[in-house]
Order: structure tokens, then sequence, then C-alpha cells
């Protein structure tokens, strides 16, 4: 789902095929053996051995659900396919129950996860490693766990499938519904997940006590991606993320430096994932810092140096004046897909392409461009059912149909 919101320059047929994918694979029963429930994304798929030890299907995970929402929206914004859209209507219908009737195990308003089975994964949001969800002080927090970043996807999948309700499925009551559903989500998630403390942040998830989980992390990027940040936040939000104790020079670490759970090789506990910095980037965007985007995208085109050019799916998040190379993960994944998608993602957010769903159009929302784009060309990029053509020239990006 990441990896084909990433690479939406490139063209719709890896979304398409994922949707479709996934759609077929999305669970209809309620099983707790793999920690399914009707209208849930899948988490995992595997064959042979591997499934004899682990799974064949698992669906332990509940970020999937909504960014399934979030990328059948972005699709269609880039090809205008009403008919992809209608033809997965009754799968994304089941994926928002699944949201409000299940991933919503208190009926407090916010999506929270547990395992059901006792061989699966104890945390389900991205970062799945046992050890992830930490307080400030380092103390584990406790299932039912509430992610941050998830409820900042569930905002951002209403408003989207608000939006086709109401264009294609000419569905107003849904789409009505749908916008208080955000409206409600967005004013309580800022009461239950913003900490004062450090500076102001939001936090790491609320635990099973709705304490919020106080750790400064990289998640609070992703939620301005979302849009789920009230504009009176949003610029706080955006300072931590260029605060040293985050930013390592080489990316933005998922964990800062002054918490206690904090290593600059612990998985998610202080070391750079690209495409975690990326998504944080396109908050960056949307928050427009533009200059922001621009320092990541060249900070990680410098890290990929020294991988090869190929940025691997996570690295040390050792500070870039102490190592003079990214250090590697011992055990990181390269080529890795989200990983790869990285620098497809930050070319489309440096030349600020977004589609015009209302005017038909491809067009940027930069004034000016970086001076090292100078003189890139990017032909026959496809958006709106049509080709377009892209330059950059004399600072300012050009896009023509082609």
């Amino acid at each position: 789902l990441i990896t084909s919101l990433q690479t939406m320059l490139l063209g719709p047929e890896l979304a398409i095929a994922s949707l479709d994918a996934l759609a077929a694979l999305q669970a209809r029963d309620d099983d707790p053996a793999i920690d399914a429930e009707p209208g849930k994304i899948i988490h995992e798929l595997r064959r042979g051995r591997a499934a004899e030890t682990w799974f064949g299907t698992y669906y332990g995970t509940v970020d999937a659900t909504p960014l399934f929402l979030v990328l059948l929206s972005e699709t269609w914004r880039w090809s205008g396919d009403d008919r992809l859209v209608q033809r997965l209507r009754g799968p994304a219908m089941a994926a928002l129950r699944w949201i409000d009737e299940y991933g919503d195990r208190d009926g407090d308003g916010f999506v929270e996860y547990e395992r059901r089975t006792p061989r699966g994964l104890e945390n389900q949001s991205w970062k799945d490693s046992g050890e992830s969800q930490r307080f400030h002080g380092g103390a584990l927090a406790a299932t039912p766990i509430a992610p941050v970043e998830v409820q900042g996807y569930v905002y951002d999948a209403k408003l989207r499938l608000a939006e086709l309700a109401r264009v294609v499925w000419r569905d107003q009551s849904l789409a009505d519904r749908l916008e208080a559903d955000a409206a409600e989500l967005r004013r309580r998630f800022d009461d239950a997940f913003w900490v004062e403390d450090r500076g102001g942040f939001y936090a790491l998830a609320l635990d099973r006590d709705k304490r919020p989980v106080d750790s400064l992390t990289s998640n609070v990027g992703h939620l301005l991606w979302s849009g789920i940040v009230p504009p009176e936040r949003v610029e706080a939000v955006a300072n931590r993320l260029q605060d040293p104790e985050l930013w390592s020079g080489w990316g933005i670490r998922t964990m800062a430096t002054t918490d206690a759970g904090y290593n600059p090789l612990s998985y998610h506990n202080g070391t750079v994932w690209p495409h975690d910095t990326s998504l944080c980037a396109w908050g960056l965007s949307r928050a427009g810092r533009p200059e922001r985007v621009n320092e990541i995208a060249q900070a990680l085109l410098a890290a990929a140096r020294f991988f090869q050019w190929s940025l691997p799916e996570v690295f040390a998040g050792y500070p870039r004046e102490e190592t003079p190379f990214p250090i590697a993960y011992p055990t990181a994944a390269r080529p890795q897909a989200w990983a790869a998608g990285t620098p497809v993602l930050l070319l489309r957010l440096l030349l600020g392409l977004e589609p015009d769903v209302g005017g038909g159009r491809l067009r940027t929302t930069v004034e000016h461009a970086p001076d090292w784009l100078e003189g890139l060309a990017l032909e026959r990029i496809r958006a709106m059912g049509r080709s377009w053509n892209i330059a950059v020239a004399d600072g300012r990006v050009i896009v023509e149909p082609a």
C-alpha cells in the first residue's frame, strides 16, 4: 500500500494491482487464530515452509485497512477512473465497517489493537517489534494500544471516502456522515494524544489505560501527512521533525535521542527508515515546508550513495556529524519495496506534483524548484487519463500536456 502511494508518479498499475489483490484477500470471517475480522486487510501472506512455521495468511495489523482506503482515493485522484471506485465499493465499505466496528475495540472513537492469538504479533502498527511501544522513561506500554499515526490514517481515509461517496457513488448522506466522523475524531484526537512536555508533541500511542505513551517519535510526521493536526499545532509538529533529537542528518529517527528507549541500532527505537522519513517529508510538504523536503531529499540521496544507490529498509540513527557515512543495520533488507519507492515520492514532492481532480489536470504546488533540479525533465507522466511532460527551467516547474 505504501509503495503504491510512493510511486504514483510511475503510473497506476502497481496501485490497482495492489488494491485488487488486497480486496481478494480481505478477511470475510472472524478468526482469532489469525487475528482476522470481517473487512480487515491482510498483513502478511506466506507460502511453503514459511507458512508452516508462521502463518499462511495473517491479519495482525491495524494500519493496512485505513491505508487501503487512502490508496483507493489516491489512485482515483491520479487516474480519474470512476470504474475502479465502483468496482471496489464493496471492499471499501467492508473496510470502513471494520474501522468502526472492530478496529474501535472499546467504542472510544480510536482504533486499537490487541492480538487474539498467542502466536501473533504483540504490536500491530508499522512499528511491530515487541519493544517499540515505550514510554519516555522506557517502560513498555500494555495492550490494547491505539497508535497515533493510525488515527491520522483513519481521519484521512474517512475524508477521502467522503469525496468518493459524493463524486462517484452519489451518496450524499454517507459523505456527510464520514465528514462529521472525521471532524469529531480530529477534535477528540488532539485532546487525547497531545503532550505538553518537552515543547509539546503528539504521543506515540495510548496504552490500555488510555495514558499517552509519551515518547517523541517519527510517527508525528505521518500526522502532518494525514492532515489530522489542527492548524494551530502544525508549526510545532513540523519543528519537532527538524530538532536534532529526531533529525540525524541522514534522515528522521524513529525515536528521539532524549527518550530512554532510544538506541541508534534498535529496529524501531532510534534507527532511520527511508520510507518513514519520506512520509514525514510528505507531511512537511503538506505543511508548507518545501525547504525541509529539499533537505530530507538531499540527505537520503547522500545516504544512498553509500548503499550502491539502493536505499536499505533501515539504517542506524547515529548523528551525521559523528559518522562519515550512514551505518548499516546488520539485517536490513536491500532492495526493499518501500525503501525503493522513497526517491520516487521525494521527486514528486520536490516538484510539487498534485492531481487537480476538478480541473482534470496535473499541476505543481511549488513556486521555485531547488537549484540542483535545474534542467530535470520527465516525459509522459500519466494523470487524469492523459500524459504530461514536466520540466524544471529557470527555477520553475513547468507541467504541460504531452
